[in-house]
């Protein structure tokens, strides 16, 4: 018999942390230059980024605000870039975002 724990180590170098579904609102700018906000689901949170599940489809490379607790004075906001917008079984897309470093 094996050692199941060992199955479940994680295998990621970073910290995750499961976000189980928590609503936060990304603004990007469209290709038509309108400023555009949608409230969506935060998969995972990871220092490197963040999961996403979303309705729409973000083209890679956009530029993302991420703003956590929107409703709250004291929310907080990261900046990223859609990594990758992946199209799902059931219609919606998983959207990978890396976060800026620098900000």
């Amino acid at each position: 018999m094996s050692d199941s724990s060992n199955d479940d180590l994680e295998r990621r170098s970073s910290f995750r942390l499961d976000m189980e579904k928590e609503l936060v609102d990304i603004i990007w700018t469209d290709e038509s230059g309108q400023e555009r906000t949608k409230k969506i689901v935060c998969l995972d949170f990871a220092r490197g980024g963040l999961k996403l599940d979303c309705d729409i489809t973000l083209p890679e490379q956009t530029a993302v605000t991420i703003l956590f607790k929107s409703a709250n004075s004291n929310n907080e906001k990261l900046f990223g870039k859609v990594l990758r917008c992946i199209k799902q079984d059931n219609g919606w897309f998983e959207i990978a975002i890396t976060l800026d470093k620098d900000k």
